[in-house]
């Protein structure tokens, strides 16, 4: 008997949809004929060629399998062993990468700072990037990096991004953003990819695409262009240099092509709109901050999650405090979806 949950049961990640078709085409033209290998191929060129439109500047752009991979390398790129990289405690690089960004950077320390709703505190950066600067007997500030839509599906404003940006160029430190739903910022922001990055100080850009519709492929997008060389060297030797390169490529021009990135995106974030409206007139059930992207959290008793389990749903509810619980929606999430959901938690509040 199958164990699968039915997709439109599953609300744990936008990692568990599937990947989009024009994406899926593109790589099955992909597959047909000869092309040159290790992103020599035309198709990789188009993508960086796309991206510079994108960004509205010469940006230079690594393709790579994963965004933990991005992440990394980045950051790698960005610290010395002795340096530190500022994060909040709640960023994905802290929690949820298994110590590679130590790794890759060969030891270099991530210090966790806070603030509200996961976004970096600006008066606790102001104060950490000068905490013991120069001190042989502590490591360096050296990097900061922000998430992009953040862990918790709360979105930096640009004034937000901007004032970071500044502290972190004031105190001579680069600046990372780990947009693994840089996407759904965009869309939910309404304003130019160019605006909220390297305008705003970001030196790299680990740019997200699996959560969005591609399959295998991610990217780095280089706005400091003294960067790149060291960056091609560190994925060669990360193993993240694919050979057939034209296959990342293919997502990713698919993906850039007639702004299907935003598209998705925005399907995603409407969907969490609507299931945000819908939990919303449930008494009942206790909304943790609006859902700027396409992340929910809420509060619900004890037996509406045994419920909802019950039932075949799928979703966080067990790494916060009791009671807490996240829903993530995707560009393939449906409003039948959405709203079979509403009407479960209603059924099991009742």
């Amino acid at each position: 008997m199958s164990t699968t949950v039915p997709t439109a049961r599953v609300f744990s990640s936008d990692n568990v949809a599937g990947a989009s078709p024009e994406i899926v085409d593109a790589v099955s033209r992909a597959a047909s004929g000869q092309a040159l290998p290790y992103g020599a191929d035309t198709v990789t060129g188009d993508v960086r060629r796309r991206l510079c439109e994108v960004f509205e500047r010469d940006v230079d752009v690594l393709l790579v399998s994963t965004g933990s991979a991005a992440n990394a390398l980045s950051l790698a790129a960005l610290t010395p062993p002795w340096g530190s990289v500022l994060c909040h405690r709640e960023s994905h690089i802290n929690n949820d990468e298994c110590g590679a960004p130590e790794f890759y950077t060969a030891g270099a320390k991530l210090v966790p700072l806070g603030g509200h709703d996961a976004k970096l505190d600006p008066a606790e950066l102001r104060a950490a990037v000068r905490h013991k600067a120069g001190d042989v007997h502590s490591v360096e500030p050296s990097v900061v990096s922000i998430t992009q839509a953040t862990e918790t599906g709360s979105v930096y404003t640009l004034d937000e991004t901007h004032t970071l940006g500044r502290i972190a160029k004031e105190a001579g430190l680069r600046l990372h953003m780990d947009g693994a739903r840089f996407a759904g910022a965009v869309a939910a922001l309404g304003c130019s990819p160019a605006e909220t990055t390297w305008r705003a100080g970001v030196d790299l850009l680990s740019f997200g695409a699996t959560k969005n519709g591609t399959m295998t492929a991610d990217a780095i997008v280089v706005f400091d262009r003294s960067l790149t060389a060291e960056l091609a060297f560190r994925a060669k030797r990360a193993g993240q240099l694919a050979s057939k390169m034209r296959f990342h490529a293919a997502q990713l021009e698919a993906y850039l092509t007639d702004e299907l990135w935003l598209r998705n995106a925005s399907h995603a974030n409407t969907m969490a709109a609507r299931l945000q409206e819908g939990l919303k007139a449930i008494p009942e059930v206790g909304l943790l901050g609006a859902a700027d992207a396409n992340i929910l959290f809420c509060r619900l008793p004890q037996r509406t999650i045994d419920g909802l389990l019950a039932d075949g749903y799928a979703f966080y509810h067990d790494r916060w405090e009791p009671g807490v619980v996240r829903f993530v929606t995707s560009f393939a999430t449906t409003e039948q979806d959405v709203d079979h959901l509403v009407r479960a938690v209603g059924r099991h509040l009742a």
